[in-house]
C-alpha cells in the first residue's frame, strides 16, 4: 500500500491558483491552495512527478513533521524528535532554510542554527562522526516555518529552486524567472493555441525565456527533465527506480514531441550582442529547431508564419524603473501598439508590464487584465485581442499602414512623430504652445536659451518644464491628497506625450524628475550616475548643467537677473560666494572683471563642478574655491569684499557639519558674520527660497535693508512670485 504523504508546493504570489490547476492535472487529488504555495497530499511518485512536470512551481516541500513551539528550546526539541537515522547518514551534509517568527528566535540565521543543532545532536556518533553544513550543495536541505506557535519541518525535494532549468546561462537585463513566464504563458492561453498548431513571436525577446517556455509546453518536455541533481538524490529514502521510470516516460514523451513538426515560434532582440546567448541558451533547452531568433528593432517587427497562421505574440516591455526613463517609454509602448494594430490584426497579444499605465498608451483595449507578480513589484499582464473594434478610436491604422504601404521611411522616424494625444494632453499641450509663443520671444530678444517654459500654471497639470537649450527638464510636484495616485500618473503621461510634439524633440531629450519635500541627505543623493553635462550660455559665460544625475541641475534659472546684475556690479571687486553651489554666480563675477573671487561650499561634488564652470571660462587659480563649513568659515576668515552674495539651503545636516543648517534660525548670525566681512562701500544680496521665511527686524535696525524680489524675477518666473526672495544689505 502506498504511503501518503503531505507536500507544500512553493510559487511565486499571484500563480496558486494555476499551480492548483496544474497539481490536479499531474494526479493531485487533494489540494487546497493558500497564499504563495498550494498544500497537497498524495505519494512518493505525485512528489517526483511535480519535481519533473511542474512548470509554476518553485519547491517541493515533503513535511516530516508538524509540532508546537513557543520559543528556541521547544523548536530544538520537536525538531530532535524526527527520527533523523531514517532521512540522512551521520556523515553527510545539510542546509537549513528558515522562515517566520518565534518567541526567543531574534533572526532566521540563529532558527537555522537551532535546527541544524538539533539534527546534528541526534544523529551524532559515538565516535564523534556527526553531519556538516554545506549551503551550496547538502545531502539534504531542510526547510522550517514558523508561524503563530506552529513549525512546520520539511524536506526540500527541489533542492534548488524549480524554476532554474538548466537552460539560461546566459542572459540579458532584467530577465524573468521561468516559471513567471510559463505563468504569463498559461495566462494567455498558449497550451491550447500551440495544441492547434499557433505561432507564437515575442518583438522584444531579450534573454529567450518565453520563446523556450513556450517550446517546452508545445513539444511537451517536462520543464526538469534535464536537471542532474536533485534534493532528494542522496535521500534514503529515495526510490531509484520509481524516479528513473517517472524519467523515462519523460524522456519518451520529449522525444515524440520533438519528432512532430515544429511549431513557428520567433524572438525578435534589437541589441545584437544579445543573440549568441540567446540562440545558446536555445541550443541548452534542445529547442534550436523549433525556436528561431533575429536581430530587429520593434519599428520593423511583422510577423510573416509559414501558412498565414495566427497565434500568440507575448512580450515584456521595459518598465521605466528610473527617473527619466518614461518619457521615452511612452513612445515605447504607443509604437508597440500601432506595430501591433498594423501588423497583427487578428492575433492574440499578452503584454506583461510593471507599468499598466504606459500599457493604456498602446491604443488597443485589454479585455482581461491579471494581477501578477515580479519579485516584489506589483505587475499586470494585459491581454488582448488584436481586432480592428478593440482598437481606441484615433488609434487605428490606416489602410495604408495595415497594408504596409505606409511611408516608407515611418519606420526609421523617431517613435514620438506618431504619439497621439489624448483630449487632456492636447488642453496642455495648448498651453505650452501659448506660453512657448511669448515667452520664445521673450527669450530670443533677450538672448537667453535656458528659461522656465511652465510652472503649474494649470493646476491639474502639476509640473515645472525648463528648457535647456533644447532639452526639456521636466519636475513633477506631488500631488495634493485630493488627487489619486492613477490620476496624478495618468496626467504625467500627457505632459511627457505632448511636451516632444510642442517642442519638437525626441523624448530621449525629455528628462522627468519628482520634486517634493526633501529631508536631510536627500537633497544631496545622487539619482543617477550618468556624469553627462550640458553646455549653455548665459550672457557673457558658460556654464556646465547636469540633467539627470541630482534633483537640480546645477543652475537655479530663478536667480538668472542677480547672475547678471554681479556680473555688471563686480569689475574690480573682490567677491564672496557663500554656499556656492556650482558657483555660476563666481564665474560671472569673474568674467565681469572682479580683482578675486573666494568662493565656499562643503560639498567637494558641487567644488568640482565649480572647477570645471570656472575653467570652461578660461578664469585663471586667483579664483579660490574653499570646502568648509560656511559658518565656521566665517568665523576664521580675515578678508574683506566689496560684493557678496549669500544664497543659503533651507536646511542642511550635512555629516561633515558639527551642527545643523537652519536658514530662519540662523540668517542673523550668518548676515552679521558675512556683513563683518564688507569692506566700507559695499554691497551683500541674500537670497533665498523658504516660502515661510521672514527676515528678522534686528537687521534692518543695525544695515541698510532693502527687498528687491521684484527686480530678481525674470518674465519667466513671474508667476511664481514666491520662487525666492532676495534682499540688499550695505552698511
Amino acid at each position: 500500500m502506498r504511503q501518503t504523504l503531505e507536500f507544500f508546493i512553493t510559487c511565486p504570489k499571484g500563480i496558486e491558483g494555476l499551480l492548483l490547476d496544474e497539481l490536479r492535472e499531474l494526479g493531485a487529488e487533494s489540494a487546497k491552495e493558500t497564499v504563495a504555495g498550494v498544500h497537497v497530499q498524495g505519494d512518493l511518485e505525485l512528489g517526483y512527478r511535480i519535481c519533473l512536470w511542474s512548470r509554476l512551481a518553485n519547491r517541493v516541500l515533503l513535511i516530516l513533521q508538524r509540532f508546537a513551539a513557543s520559543d528556541a528550546q521547544s523548536l530544538y526539541d520537536g525538531v530532535a524528535q524526527v527520527d533523523w537515522a531514517e532521512q540522512m547518514a551521520a556523515d553527510g551534509s545539510l542546509a537549513v532554510d528558515f522562515s517566520g517568527q518565534l518567541p526567543g528566535v531574534d533572526n532566521t540565521h540563529f532558527g537555522a542554527l537551532r535546527v541544524k543543532d538539533a539534527i546534528v545532536d541526534r544523529l551524532r556518533t559515538p565516535e564523534g562522526t556527526r553531519p556538516s553544513v554545506d549551503k551550496v550543495n547538502p545531502h539534504l536541505r531542510i526547510n522550517v516555518h514558523c508561524r503563530n506557535g506552529e513549525v512546520q519541518l520539511a524536506l526540500d525535494l527541489s533542492g534548488n529552486s524549480l524554476h532554474q532549468r538548466g537552460y539560461r546561462l546566459q542572459q540579458g537585463a532584467a530577465p524573468l524567472k521561468e516559471n513567471l513566464a510559463a505563468a504569463v504563458l498559461i495566462r494567455a492561453n498558449w497550451p491550447a493555441l500551440a495544441a492547434q498548431g499557433g505561432a507564437l513571436a515575442d518583438p522584444m525577446c531579450g534573454s529567450g525565456t518565453f520563446l523556450v517556455e513556450a517550446g517546452l509546453m508545445a513539444a511537451d518536455i517536462a520543464p526538469n527533465l534535464h536537471r542532474q541533481q536533485w534534493g532528494f538524490s542522496r535521500w534514503l529514502q529515495h526510490v531509484p527506480a520509481l524516479w528513473q521510470r517517472l524519467h523515462d516516460e519523460a524522456t519518451q514523451r520529449a522525444e515524440a514531441g520533438l519528432a512532430r513538426p515544429p511549431l513557428w515560434i520567433r524572438g525578435y532582440e534589437a541589441d545584437p550582442r544579445l543573440l549568441q546567448p540567446l540562440r545558446n541558451n536555445i541550443q541548452r533547452a534542445g529547442l534550436s529547431e523549433w525556436i528561431k531568433v533575429y536581430q530587429g528593432e520593434l519599428a520593423t517587427f511583422a510577423p510573416s508564419p509559414d501558412r498565414g497562421q495566427h497565434g500568440l505574440i507575448v512580450c515584456n516591455p521595459p518598465y521605466g524603473e528610473r527617473l527619466g526613463d518614461t518619457a521615452s517609454l511612452v513612445y515605447l509602448y504607443q509604437k508597440l501598439g500601432e506595430v501591433l494594430r498594423r501588423e497583427c490584426t487578428g492575433w492574440q497579444a499578452a503584454v506583461f508590464t510593471g507599468n499598466p499605465e504606459l500599457g493604456r498608451r498602446m491604443g488597443i483595449r485589454s479585455h482581461k487584465q491579471y494581477a501578477l507578480f515580479n519579485g516584489a513589484l506589483p505587475c499586470k499582464l494585459l491581454m488582448m485581442d488584436l481586432q480592428p473594434e478593440r482598437y481606441i478610436t484615433g488609434s487605428s491604422p490606416t489602410p495604408a499602414e495595415r497594408s504596409g504601404e505606409a511611408d516608407v521611411d515611418k519606420a526609421a522616424q523617431p517613435v514620438e512623430a506618431t504619439a497621439r494625444l489624448s483630449e487632456s494632453a492636447q488642453m496642455f499641450a495648448n498651453r505650452l504652445k501659448k506660453n512657448l509663443k511669448t515667452l520664445g520671444k521673450w527669450a530670443r530678444q533677450q538672448n537667453i536659451s535656458c528659461y522656465r517654459l511652465y510652472d503649474a500654471d494649470m493646476p491639474e497639470f502639476a509640473v515645472a518644464i525648463d528648457l535647456y537649450d533644447g532639452w526639456a527638464h521636466v519636475q513633477e510636484y506631488a500631488a495634493p491628497a485630493s488627487i489619486s495616485e492613477e490620476k496624478a500618473q495618468a496626467r504625467l503621461q500627457d505632459v511627457l506625450v505632448a511636451l516632444p510634439q510642442v517642442l519638437g524633440i525626441p523624448a530621449s531629450r525629455v528628462v522627468l524628475k519628482q520634486r517634493q519635500r526633501q529631508a536631510g541627505k536627500q537633497q544631496y543623493q545622487r539619482m543617477d550616475r550618468r556624469g553627462e553635462f550640458l553646455t549653455v550660455q548665459e550672457g557673457q559665460v558658460k556654464l556646465l548643467v547636469n540633467l539627470t544625475d541630482y534633483l537640480d541641475t546645477g543652475l537655479f534659472l530663478d536667480h538668472r537677473p542677480i547672475r547678471l546684475r554681479i556680473a555688471e556690479e563686480a569689475r574690480g571687486k573682490r567677491f564672496l560666494n557663500l554656499f556656492c553651489y556650482t558657483a555660476s554666480a563666481t564665474v560671472h563675477a569673474a568674467v565681469g572683471g572682479a580683482r578675486k573671487t573666494t568662493s565656499v561650499d562643503l560639498s567637494k561634488t558641487y567644488l568640482d563642478w565649480a572647477r570645471r564652470n570656472l575653467s570652461l571660462n578660461g578664469l585663471s587659480d586667483l579664483h579660490q574655491l574653499v570646502q568648509d563649513d560656511v559658518m565656521k568659515w566665517l568665523e576664521q576668515d580675515r578678508g574683506e569684499y566689496e560684493l557678496i552674495f549669500i544664497d543659503p539651503p533651507t536646511f542642511s545636516n550635512s555629516k561633515r557639519m558639527d551642527d545643523v543648517f537652519d536658514v530662519q534660525r540662523d540668517h542673523v548670525q550668518l548676515l552679521q558674520m558675512a556683513m563683518a566681512r564688507l569692506a566700507p562701500g559695499g554691497v551683500l544680496y541674500f537670497s533665498n527660497n523658504f516660502r515661510r521665511f521672514r527676515l528678522d527686524p534686528v537687521l534692518e535696525e543695525t544695515y541698510q535693508v532693502e527687498d528687491i524680489s521684484p527686480q530678481t524675477l525674470d518674465r519667466d518666473f513671474q508667476r511664481n512670485a514666491r520662487i525666492h526672495r532676495t534682499w540688499r544689505l550695505t552698511r
